[in-house]
Formats: structure tokens, sequence, C-alpha cells
């Protein structure tokens, strides 16, 4: 593409540039290569602008940056190079998302879930969808993931991908994880959501965000940006229920979705075993028979058939598809029998909470309830203490260890957990901070009859020490320890 061309689409503050042509855009001067433009960005600990000779050597044939610098080659001068990103993502991969029926997914927990019932909801109706998100992207339900970096990738690899989606693979519908950090960054800046779907809003990335009122306002950027025509899927328990639909703009069509509020889509005569959750769909004479269990699992399935309501899908056909379904990788994954050792990617105070609660629904008489968890370095530390008390007062027994402590001490995490203990009694909590040697303590602290969690990293196979990042499966060290 020109650079003429390109910069159409660009809200430029000055421009010294001779026409050239583009093959690329790369704001990595490692890896740029010949054609690209180098887009200087501008971060906490690094400055784009310094490494604008590296890029040149490297290949680059003209810069996107914030002021000028020493440079013989043309430069595109605008306001912020890391709000304006995706502008030239999306003008340079021409506009993917306007063709796709494109359905964002956000909230605290659960919309991995989602997107994956989505995903099966459309291909029951012979349509292709391929899912965007945690675990990387998929053409299909029967595919592999590829490439897992983010929930939501930087704005040039998501444009790439979206258009390859598109152009490449032939594929009109995608259901997309979309983060907080994405929506505030603009990462997904441009991306044309024809349908924006919430699942809840609780503590979470606070480290980021400082206030709940500021993650608030990053997840409503989502809605905010809807069209005349486009939908909403909210669901109706959710705090946070009332203020996203005073946010979504006129001639938006608003779903709704709920268990203790009147919502479009209802679910009632809930029961759970060990087999998964039944429920009726309120006013309807549709059954619901899950291999998916927990609460958490019932408001995900909600979620997806309010989502197949908006788009006009036959409701009891909607249902059948997502009956089939066992789960998504890491979330609420039965690893063993007996004892039941489900592994789970709860990470936040309500995550645990719901996936204990799930973990009780299913316990046996006589049997315990067993939790082995930990919390993220370098993250919100006001969550540690709340994930202790709640652990404490649902789990018969608690074993408290790391979960990426990054560069933080891991006792001093474990140490911010344990505050939130109203006691510690040894005979119900143990501490182990090597996350390996924790998992194998499970082995002589369970019965056969006992439920056990492992909670926090769920589908991740690596752990974020100080120094390094190393190969970790929570449910590969499950089945070492349980065989």
């Amino acid at each position: 593409m020109e650079l003429d061309d390109l910069i159409k689409q660009i809200d430029c503050e000055k421009i010294n540039y001779e026409n050239v042509e583009i093959t690329g855009l790369s704001y990595n001067s490692k890896t740029t290569a010949e054609g690209n433009i180098f887009i200087a960005l501008v971060g906490e600990n690094t400055d784009g602008h310094e490494y604008v000779k590296s890029a040149e050597k490297n290949g680059a044939v003209a810069l996107f940056v914030e002021h000028e610098v020493e440079s013989d080659l043309p430069q595109i001068i605008v306001k912020s190079t890391r709000h304006q990103i995706a502008d030239l993502a999306d003008a340079f991969y021409e506009s993917p998302s306007k063709s796709i029926n494109l359905i964002g997914v956000t909230g605290t927990n659960g919309k991995t879930t989602v997107t994956h019932l989505i995903q099966k909801i459309f291909e029951n109706e012979d349509k292709r969808c391929a899912v965007i998100g945690t675990l990387g992207y998929k053409l299909n339900s029967n595919d592999i993931y590829r490439e897992a970096k983010f929930t939501t990738p930087q704005a040039p690899e998501l444009q790439r991908l979206l258009h390859r989606i598109k152009f490449e693979n032939h594929i009109d519908n995608i259901a997309m994880e979309v983060s907080s950090h994405s929506l505030e960054q603009r990462r997904v800046g441009n991306c044309d959501f024809k349908g924006a779907v919430l699942t809840n809003l609780t503590q979470d990335h606070l480290d980021y965000h400082i206030t709940m009122d500021n993650y608030f306002d990053a997840k409503s950027i989502l809605f905010k940006n809807l069209k005349e025509g486009y939908f909403a899927v909210i669901n109706a328990d959710d705090e946070y229920f009332e203020k996203f639909v005073q946010i979504v703009p006129k001639g938006v069509k608003i779903y709704t979705y709920g268990i203790k509020n009147t919502a479009d889509i209802m679910a009632e005569n809930i029961d759970f075993t060990s087999d998964g959750a039944k429920f009726k769909l309120k006013n309807s004479d549709i059954d619901v028979s899950l291999h998916m269990n927990g609460m958490f699992s019932v408001y995900n399935v909600l979620a997806a058939i309010a989502t197949a309501f908006a788009l006009g899908f036959d409701i009891k056909s909607a249902v059948k598809s997502l009956e089939g379904v066992k789960g998504v990788a890491g979330r609420f994954e039965i690893v063993h029998k007996k004892p039941m050792v489900i592994v789970d990617y709860a990470h936040t105070p309500d995550g645990l909470e719901n996936v204990l609660k799930a973990g009780r629904e299913i316990t046996p008489k006589g049997g315990n309830l067993i939790c082995l968890f930990g919390c993220g370095g370098d993250r919100d530390a006001t969550k540690r203490p709340k994930m202790g008390a709640i652990a404490e007062k649902l789990a018969d027994k608690i074993v408290v260890t790391s979960d990426n402590p990054r560069s933080e001490n891991p006792e001093q995490i474990i140490s911010d957990i344990m505050t939130g203990f109203q006691s510690v009694d040894s005979d119900k909590v143990v501490v182990e901070s090597d996350r390996g040697k924790a998992i194998a303590l499970l082995k002589n602290i369970s019965k056969e009859n006992d439920v056990v969690i492992v909670a926090g990293k769920g589908h991740e196979d690596y752990q974020i020490l100080k120094d390094k990042t190393i190969h970790f499966d929570d449910r590969e060290e499950v089945k070492k320890v349980f065989g």
C-alpha cells in the first residue's frame, strides 16, 4: 500500500514525506522488515523514538511518530502513536471488521467460555465462526489454538488476524474476548463490533485501573461505540447492569439475561450434579441439561443463549447445540475423578467464590472441599486478603501457594493472602510457596470422595518467576501426582 493511501484515515499533526510503498507495520525496531513503517510507541519504560535508527537499519521506509526525529525518512507526526496505531492498522488492513459479523464479549469472568459457546451456536446454524481470546484463536470448534499472547492482541496483529480470517479463511463471523486493557489502550480501536456481550463486572486489574469506576469506564467503551441497528447483551443480575444500560446508544437493541432479576432469557429450577447443571428457561418449555457445572456456567450459557436470541437464531436449537459442550480448557476442567480434581482459571475474588460454590454443589456428603490457590505478583494486591477470606469461608481445607509471582517475593504475596484469614488452623490451612510441591501435597490431604479445586492458572502452561519463565501446567502436575 502506498503511504499516500495509508494516511488518508489518520488525523495527523504534521506530515513530512515523499510517497513510498509500505509493506507492513512494525512497532519493534528489532523485528522491523524491509518496507515497513515504524511506529514509535511511548510506554512507561521505553520510548520508541529512541529506536528509530535501529528500525532504519532493518529496512523501515517511513516513521509514525509523535514529534520530529533526526531522520531522512518520511515522518507522519500524530498526537499519540499509542492511541492512533489502531487507525493506522485498520487502514493498512482495509478495515476488515466492517465486513465481519464481529461480536465482542467483555467482563471480569466468563469471556473465554462465552465466546466458545457463541461459536458453537453459529456452527449449529451451519455458519462458520472463529474465536479470538485468551487461549489464542480458533477457526472452528475442532481447530487447534494458535498464537496465544494476549487476551486481545495489539492493533496491528489484531487487524492482520481479522483480515486473514475474513479474506484468507473466508469466515464471516467472529466471537472475540475484549479485555479492559485493550479498550483503554485502543487495541480494538476502529473494530466495528456488531454486538457486545457483558458477562459481569467484579474486582480485577485494579493495579492498572486503580478504581472500579475506571474499570467500568474501560469496559463501557465497547458498548458506547455500538452503532444503530447493532445489539447489546447484558447480565441483568450484575451490580453494574443499570450503568451499562444507560450508556448504550439509542437505536441499539438491548437483550438481557439473568436468574434473580427479570430478563429476556432467564433460568429457573436450577440443579447441580457431578454430571453437570440442569435448569429450565423461564416462560418456555425448554429444559437445559449441561455437561458444564456451577452457577457461573449457567450464567455463561444464558449469555450465549441471549446472543442467539439477538442474532435471530432458534432458541431451542441453540440450547441443543450447547448441551453437547463439555467446557473449555482450564475452566472448571475435571482432571482426575477420585478425588475429583478440578483445574480452573479463577484468579479474582468473584471468580474464586464462584468456583468454590460450584465445587461445594458437587461435593459428596462426608467429603471435603479443598482449595489450592495463590495470587499473581505485580498485580492488584488488594484482592489477596479478599481471596484468603473467601477460601476460608467456603473451603474445608486450603493450600496457599504461588501463582506467577513475577518480580515480587512469593512469601510476601502469601503473607498478604493470609491477612484475610480470621484464624490459621494448621489442620485446615497449609502453606507451600513452591506450586509443584503444593500440588503434590494434595494427595496426602485428600480422600476419594473429596473435591479439590486447583485455582488461578487454568489453561496456562507457564509460571512467571522473578528472573525467568518456566514451563508449568497445573493439569500436568495433577496427573503426575494422582496418576
